[in-house]
């Protein structure tokens, strides 16, 4: 169920940001606090995952990837026959 949030024109402009400019931003700190995934981020954001991953890296946020994501990588590329 989706939620609306509403921020006043009156502080947008003061803000000097669009509407799209506020979920970006919204994304990007919910993302670098490690509260949602970088898939629901790009979603937040309204963009591709490969953008939001260089709109990220663009303002000093390194991807969320450790070592158990590297280990389930290999293991995926094992199984393929990748590896």
């Amino acid at each position: 169920m989706p939620v609306t949030i509403s921020v006043a024109d009156h502080i947008l402009q003061a803000a000097r940001l669009s509407r799209v400019e506020v979920l970006r931003e919204l994304a990007l700190t919910l993302y670098a606090q490690g509260k949602i995934t970088l898939g629901a981020a790009a979603e937040v954001a309204e963009m591709p995952q490969f953008e939001f991953q260089l709109f990220a890296g663009g303002r000093g946020i390194p991807p969320h990837y450790d070592h158990t994501d590297l280990d389930d990588d290999i293991q995926t590329l094992r199984e393929r026959g990748v590896m």
